[in-house]
C-alpha cells in the first residue's frame, strides 16, 4: 500500500522526490504544474554504509543543501534495496506478513515490514522500510508518501506492457545493482534483484536468468533502464549475447533539464505517485 504519514498550509507547486539505499541517495525537485525538472542531485557513496549512517548522511544533506529548505507541496520517498518480495493478492495475508520476506530475505525481528499494493497485476509487494528516515523526513515535512523501489519499476513497465502480444525483458541498471523484469504478453513472469561488480558478473546473470525462463537470447526483446549507455562496458558485453536491445523511456511526460541526458534514466525518481 502506498504510505501516508501532512504538512505545512503553505502554498507550493513544488513535488520533491527522495530515494534512499545503502549505496546513495537521490533528490528531485519537480514543478507540479507543467511537470518540468528544477533540480536534480545524485550522491554514490564509496562504500555501502548502514541504516544509521543512512540517516546522519540524510541529516547531513538537509543541512547543507540550501534548496531543500524550500516548502513542497508533497513529498515522495522511495525506498531502494533487496528486502522485498512480491505476493499474489488473494494469497497475502497481512498477519503474516513476516513470513514472506522471510523465504528470500535476511530480516531481523525488530524490522518494521510494510507493503505496496500493485493493482495492475493484483499483487502485494512486501518490504522493509528505512524506518529511521520515514521518522526523520515525517518530523521534517509532515505528510509523505512512501514506496518501494521495485514498486515503482514493476508499476511503470507493466502499464506499458498492459496491450502487449510479446515477451520482454526489461534490465534496468544502478551503480551497484541491476533488477531483471520480464513480461509475457503484459503479465509479469518475473521479477530479480542482482548485486554485481564486473561487466562479466552482469552478463553471467542476465544469460542465466534468459536460460531459466528459456527466453532465446536471438529472439527476446531487451529494454534497457537506468544508468546503462550505449557503448559503456555493460551495454557492450550484453549487446555481444543478446541480439535485439533497445532503450526504454520513462512513461510520464516530464520536462527534464541537461543534467539528464536521456529518457531511460531516473525512471523511478521521476515517477510521481
Amino acid at each position: 500500500m502506498t504510505q501516508q504519514t501532512n504538512n505545512s498550509n503553505q502554498i507550493s507547486h513544488k513535488a520533491l522526490s527522495i530515494q534512499i539505499s545503502l549505496n546513495g541517495l537521490s533528490f528531485c525537485i519537480i514543478n507540479s504544474h507543467d511537470n518540468s525538472v528544477l533540480k536534480i542531485d545524485h550522491d554514490v557513496f564509496d562504500k555501502k554504509i548502514t541504516p544509521f549512517e543512512l540517516l546522519d548522511t540524510i541529516k547531513h544533506s538537509f543541512n547543507t543543501k540550501t534548496w531543500l529548505d524550500d516548502t513542497f507541496n508533497t513529498v515522495q520517498v522511495i525506498h531502494e534495496n533487496e528486502l522485498s518480495t512480491l505476493v499474489p493478492k488473494p494469497l497475502f495475508n497481512e498477519e503474516a506478513i513476516a513470513d514472506y520476506l522471510k523465504l528470500n530475505s535476511k530480516i531481523l525481528k525488530t524490522d518494521f515490514i510494510t507493503f505496496d499494493t500493485i493493482s495492475v497485476n493484483d499483487s502485494v509487494n512486501v518490504y522493509v522500510p528505512y524506518v529511521n528516515v520515514n521518522n526523520y523526513i515525517y518530523e521534517r515535512f509532515g505528510d509523505f508518501t512512501y514506496k518501494h523501489y521495485s514498486t515503482i519499476l514493476v508499476e511503470q513497465i507493466l502499464a506499458q506492457e498492459k496491450n502487449a502480444n510479446n515477451n520482454k525483458m526489461y534490465i534496468h541498471v544502478s551503480e551497484t545493482h541491476f533488477e531483471i523484469i520480464v513480461t509475457k504478453k503484459g503479465n509479469l513472469e518475473l521479477y530479480n534483484t542482482f548485486e554485481y561488480q564486473t561487466a562479466e558478473d552482469f552478463i553471467y546473470y542476465v544469460l542465466f536468468t534468459a536460460e531459466q525462463l528459456k527466453l532465446n537470447p536471438e529472439v527476446i526483446e531487451t529494454v534497457l533502464l537506468g544508468t546503462i549507455v550505449k557503448d559503456d562496458a555493460l551495454y557492450n558485453i550484453l549487446y555481444k549475447y543478446i541480439r535485439h536491445v533497445n532503450f526504454g523511456s520513462r512513461k510520464e511526460d516530464i520536462i527534464t533539464t541537461k543534467d539528464i541526458k536521456n529518457n531511460h534514466s531516473h525512471f523511478t525518481l521521476l515517477t510521481r505517485f
